[in-house]
């Protein structure tokens, strides 16, 4: 079996991965929302007297910016996890 050059694998599968992100964008119609609202939602369905036992300690000015402070939370985790990924990987290679 022939196989192509690593760095041409290496594109195939990138743009896999952003087709696979992006299909379902473009051809998935519906209401997109987080689990929080829907949770939020059917918690007031099934006891509508029901009082949270905590409140936030910092509520975001709006939706924007809790957005924002959610897509830093994962791109800084996504980064220690590469980073660790990577030292063992050239820890491995060094012995």
């Amino acid at each position: 079996m022939n196989r192509p050059p690593l760095a041409r694998q290496n594109w195939y599968i990138a743009i896999a991965v952003i087709a696979l992100a992006i299909i379902p964008l473009i051809f998935v119609r519906g209401k997109y929302e987080g689990a929080d609202g829907q949770a939020e939602s059917a918690i007031a369905e099934i006891s509508p007297t029901y009082e949270p036992w905590f409140q936030p300690l910092f509520e975001p000015a709006s939706s924007e910016i809790e957005s924002l402070l959610f897509a830093s939370q994962a791109a800084i985790g996504a980064g220690v996890i590469g980073y660790v990924i990577g030292l063992s990987k050239g820890r491995n290679q060094n012995k």
